[in-house]
C-alpha cells in the first residue's frame, strides 16, 4: 500500500512517544495530524493530558480503535511498541526519521501489518497532499 492511501485511509493514530514540548518533533507531528482531522491518541507514560487530549500510558489502555501507531522512540524500543501494536490490531507500524527497527520490522510484517520506517509522517503528509 503506497504511503498516501495510507494516510488517505487509516484516520486513528496513536503517537508514541509524544512529547508536550513544542520545540520536540513529536508534538509537532501529533498537533499537526490533530489539525488534519486525524484523530490522535498520545502515548507518554508521564502525561495526562496532550492538547486537551487524555494521554494513555500505553497502546492497550486506548479504548479506540488503533490503525497506525506512529512511534517516536528509539529504534532498540520499538519490538515492544511493535508487539504492542499487533497485539491491538493496528494496521501499520510508522517509525519516524531516524528509527528503523529491523526486529521490529520483522514482528510487525510477520503479523501482516504495514511498516514504515524512518520517514516523517508530517513530511509524507505534506509530499502526498500539497
Amino acid at each position: 500500500m503506497e504511503i498516501k492511501e495510507i494516510l488517505s485511509r487509516y484516520k486513528n493514530i496513536a503517537v508514541v512517544g509524544v512529547s508536550d514540548k513544542p520545540e520536540r518533533p513529536s508534538y509537532q507531528v501529533a498537533k499537526f495530524l490533530m489539525e488534519k482531522g486525524y484523530n490522535i491518541y498520545p502515548v507518554n507514560p508521564n502525561l495526562d493530558s496532550f492538547l486537551g487530549q487524555k494521554a494513555y500510558k500505553s497502546l492497550e489502555e486506548i479504548p479506540e480503535k488503533v490503525e497506525i501507531v506512529d512511534v517516536f522512540r528509539r529504534s532498540e524500543e520499538v519490538p515492544a511498541i511493535a508487539q504492542a501494536a499487533v497485539a491491538i490490531g493496528a494496521k501499520v507500524l510508522w517509525q519516524q526519521e531516524g528509527v528503523d527497527s529491523q526486529e521490529a520490522r520483522k514482528i510487525a510484517e510477520a503479523a501482516g501489518l504495514i511498516v514504515v520506517a524512518n520517514r516523517c509522517l508530517k513530511k509524507e503528509y505534506l509530499k502526498n497532499f500539497p
